[in-house]
This record gives structure tokens, sequence and C-alpha cells, in this order.
């Protein structure tokens, strides 16, 4: 049972996944099979990643009162989101494994890979709601400029290595939408992490700058991973098992590890802050 105890062994647990995987990946890179098997069985096991940290998370937002409060709201967000990638990395597996076929872009994988979107937005803007984000931007409007200026950099990275030749010519409506709301919906979480960052400095006694860089890491690494995906099928050079899915495997890394700090951040914060909470969801 998960408890507000910051001695729990989720941590560790992650991070040991995090290893064997990681050995496995360079394992494959290193012979590198004939079969294209072992590599398509990899593509389908490493998403017990997300599905681990998804299911923590979930476990997280029930102790913190899951919709009942805004840090409640966040982990719950954070965690679908995971899990929404994890059923996209299932439907992906299904084509590759069970179908033998090239996965069609777009697909109903796209519904969990596009769909955790939305939901680490919204894990984010509770998140800052719950740290008192806005109070802070009112009195330094900066930050909220200084956040906005890495996705920016970002969105300008997509349209050069992605965007910039485009072609319109025999894409149907839904992948142009899912190509250019991809870079557009993660530089919104990305920025939306980074004014926390910028925002929460020493509040709280500084105890939440930790999680909220590896929230903004996480969101970071899922972008790339995200991009790289789109250039890499774009250029029909996408390899099962190759170094996309390892991008994929660091970011929902990434992911498990933030959920895991920020639940373990409030509870240092002690009886206060949970009375706080409390409040809010009555």
């Amino acid at each position: 049972m998960v408890t507000k105890d910051n001695r729990s062994p989720y941590l560790k647990i992650v991070i040991s996944l995090f290893a064997a995987l990681s050995i496995w990946w360079v394992a494959l890179s290193v012979i590198n099979p004939e079969s294209d098997f072992p590599r398509l069985l990899f593509g389908a096991t490493y998403g017990a990643m997300a599905l681990l940290g998804g299911i923590f998370g979930l476990m997280y937002a029930k102790v913190w009162g899951s919709l009942r409060s805004s840090l409640g709201r966040a982990i719950l967000y954070l965690s679908s989101g995971l899990l929404f990638a994890e059923f996209g990395q299932i439907v992906f597996s299904y084509y590759n494994i069970v179908s033998k076929v090239d996965i069609p872009y777009p697909s109903l994988a796209d519904l969990g890979f596009f769909g955790n979107i939305p939901l680490y937005i919204l894990g984010g803007l509770s998140l800052a709601k719950v740290l008192g984000v806005r109070i802070s931007i009112k009195k330094s409007p900066i930050k909220l400029l200084v956040g906005i200026f890495l996705p920016v950099v970002m969105l300008a990275s997509s349209y050069l290595l992605f965007l910039k030749n485009y072609d319109f010519t025999d894409i149907t409506n839904l992948q142009v939408f899912l190509d250019f709301g991809y870079p557009l919906g993660q530089a919104t979480y990305v920025s939306i992490a980074l004014v926390i960052l910028l925002s929460v400095g020493k509040m709280l006694g500084g105890v939440m700058k930790k999680p909220i860089m590896f929230l903004l890491l996480a969101f970071i690494a899922q972008y790339i991973a995200d991009l790289n995906f789109l250039y890499q099928n774009y250029h029909d050079t996408w390899i099962n098992g190759g170094y996309g899915d390892y991008l994929y495997l660091i970011a929902y890394f990434a992911m498990a590890v933030s959920l895991i700090i920020i639940n373990r951040s409030f509870t240092e914060m002690g009886s206060a802050k949970d009375k706080i909470i409390e409040a809010e969801g009555q």
C-alpha cells in the first residue's frame, strides 16, 4: 500500500527496471541480431516503464485526494498520461508482432501517444495551482516571458528539422493535425513546467525545485522522443528497437521518477501542507 512515506521502495524498482531495459537495449545494439523479433520484443516490453510509473502515480494520486485537490489532480493527470502512452505502445506492438505489418501513421496508437499531451498540460496546470504560481507571476511577470522562450526555441527546432519543407501532398488532414499538434502541444506543457520552475525558487523552503526540475526534464525528453519519431517516420528511417525506442524509454523513466519525487517532496512538507490540500478538497 502506498502511503505518504518517503521510504517507499518504488524509486528503486523504477531505477532497476530502467537499468535492466537499458542493458537489454545495449545488448541488442551490440549483437545486432538478424531476426527482427528481439527488437520487436523490446519495443513491446519497455512500455512497462510507463505502465509501472502510471500505476504508482495513480496510487499516489489517491493518497492525495485524486480529483478533490489540485495536487491529487496533478498526479492523476500525469499518471494517466503515462498510461495513455502505454496504450499507444501496446497498439504499436500489436501491429508489429501480431498483425505483422508496418504500423500506419496516423493509427489507433496515436490516441495514446497524442492523448497524453492534454493530460500532461492539465497535470502541469494543476501543479501550478497548488504551488501558487499565478501569484508569483503577478509579482514578477518576467518569469512568464522567460518561460515562453524555451518553447519558442523548441518550435523553431521542430520547424527547421521537420516542418520547413513539409509536403502536404497526399497527406490526410489528421496527419497534418498530428504533425503540427505534437510539437505545439509539447511546447505548451514544457512552457508550463518551466514557468513553475522559475516561480517556485525558494518557495516552500525550496523543496519543490528538484521535483519540478525532474518534471521539466521528463517533458523535454518526451518532446525529443516524439519529434524524433515524427522525423524518422517522415523520412522512413524508423527502426523498431532502435535509438528512437530508447528515447521513449528515457522519457517514461523520467516521468515515473518525477512522480515519485513530487509525492516525496510534498510528504516532506509535513502535516501543514496536508491540511491545505484537504481544505481545498472540501
